[in-house]
């Protein structure tokens, strides 16, 4: 989580005292354009579209993308329960899909998913890891399938010199209170494809038909309010530069921490998809007991035990259930979707065994390499595992 301070306040204090919240109040001067303009950038990307949540960034994702009715998005098992939830918002219905050591959706699964009625794939970018992109997008394009990236825990992370969010179709972030920039809440929608901005647009805004945007020849369409004020746009505006410098402490401190398990056996790096621009990190036990043992550290988290992420805790999406039954998802698709928990075996025997290791990108480097030594003590100690002392 990035810090928040002084930027911010006069940020928002500008705004409250211009008295002009609304965030088209002052076209393109106001603070959200001046983010959205200078976020894209950033990202690398044609188009960004600030939005009130990461969760309705999915849905505006997928609304522009034309996913609908009779639809199925493959989504990974682990990852935040939102990314499951978004289908469903658009009539579709999610299609859990296993995750391999890397922690991201397994390509391999994903291939094994596939029906006539698959029409989109939503890799999650989880705890600043990267998926396998360039395998994702090949299975996509053989297959005539969008893929909706989730980066919103890894917002300014790398894959291969590319930003995810950047390398989808139409992709989305979060400013949540815990991502790597935050306004509180927020989200943005991300894509390089002109005709997706301006569905995404329109989707997000009831009030777009007066707004004089550019169509792009696309028929009009009005859907929910998944506007933010100049609140949030100053907020984001003050964040972005601290982006960078938080990325950069965190690949500092990959590197730091990395080298307490080069040499102990019984647990091992997580698999990285670009590991020279890691700003993630998760470890990986041979012994369920360990990886337990682990989780009680300051600064670890068994991820089983992190139950939000974890599918076997989605009630609502077990449950088929949404707010009105003549509008429930489910009715709608081709075939019985089934969630069968032993099918998902190979996700949480990895999530019993792996535990994220928190790089403390706001912490004084002292007591991270503080924690570096108390984490090479506890792995002397851990049952099963031996070997020479780790200083």
């Amino acid at each position: 989580m990035p810090r928040v301070g002084f930027k911010e306040l006069f940020r928002l204090g500008h705004v409250v005292a211009d008295g002009q919240l609304l965030r088209y109040a002052k076209g393109d001067r106001g603070y959200t354009s001046r983010f959205e303009n200078a976020f894209a950038e950033t990202m690398g990307v044609e188009h960004v579209l600030t939005v009130n949540s990461g969760t309705n960034a999915l849905v505006a994702a997928l609304a522009a993308a034309g996913i609908g009715p009779g639809d199925e998005v493959l989504v990974p098992a682990y990852t935040w329960v939102s990314t499951a939830i978004a289908p469903m918002a658009v009539g579709a219905v999610p299609v859990l899909v296993n995750i391999d050591e890397s922690l991201t959706i397994d390509p391999e699964d994903i291939e094994r998913n596939i029906t006539p009625q698959t029409k989109a794939i939503m890799p999650v970018h989880m705890l600043n890891l990267v998926c396998d992109m360039d395998r994702i997008m090949q299975i996509a394009r053989a297959h005539d399938l969008k893929v909706i990236e989730d980066a919103c825990q890894a917002i300014g992370a790398t894959y291969k010199g590319r930003r995810v969010g950047s390398i989808g179709d139409i992709n989305a972030v979060s400013f949540n209170h815990y991502k790597n920039m935050t306004s509180g809440e927020g989200g943005a929608v991300l894509t390089n494809d002109d005709r997706l901005f301006t569905r995404a647009r329109m989707f997000h805004d009831p009030g777009n038909f007066i707004r004089g945007h550019e169509r792009n020849n696309e028929p009009l369409f009005s859907c929910l309010n998944m506007r933010v004020s100049e609140l949030t746009g100053a907020m984001l505006d003050a964040q972005l530069a601290r982006l960078e410098p938080l990325l950069t402490r965190l690949r500092r401190r990959h590197r730091m921490m990395a080298e307490v398990f080069e040499d102990a056996p019984g647990v091992r790096l997580s698999p990285h998809h670009d590991p020279e621009n890691a700003v993630g990190m998760a470890v990986m036990f041979d012994r369920e007991a360990d990886a337990r043992a682990f989780g009680q550290l300051r600064g670890f988290e068994r991820l089983i035990e992190t139950d939000r992420h974890v599918f076997t805790n989605w009630e609502v999406i077990f449950s088929k259930r949404w707010f009105d039954p003549r509008m429930n998802p489910y009715q709608w698709a081709k075939r019985d979707i089934e969630y069968r928990v032993e099918d998902f075996e190979k996700t949480l025997d990895i999530l019993r065994r792996t535990c994220r290791v928190a790089l403390g990108a706001q912490y004084p480097l002292p007591i991270m390499k503080f924690r570096r030594r108390a984490v090479a003590r506890a792995l002397q100690r851990a049952p099963g595992i031996s070997g020479k002392a780790l200083a």
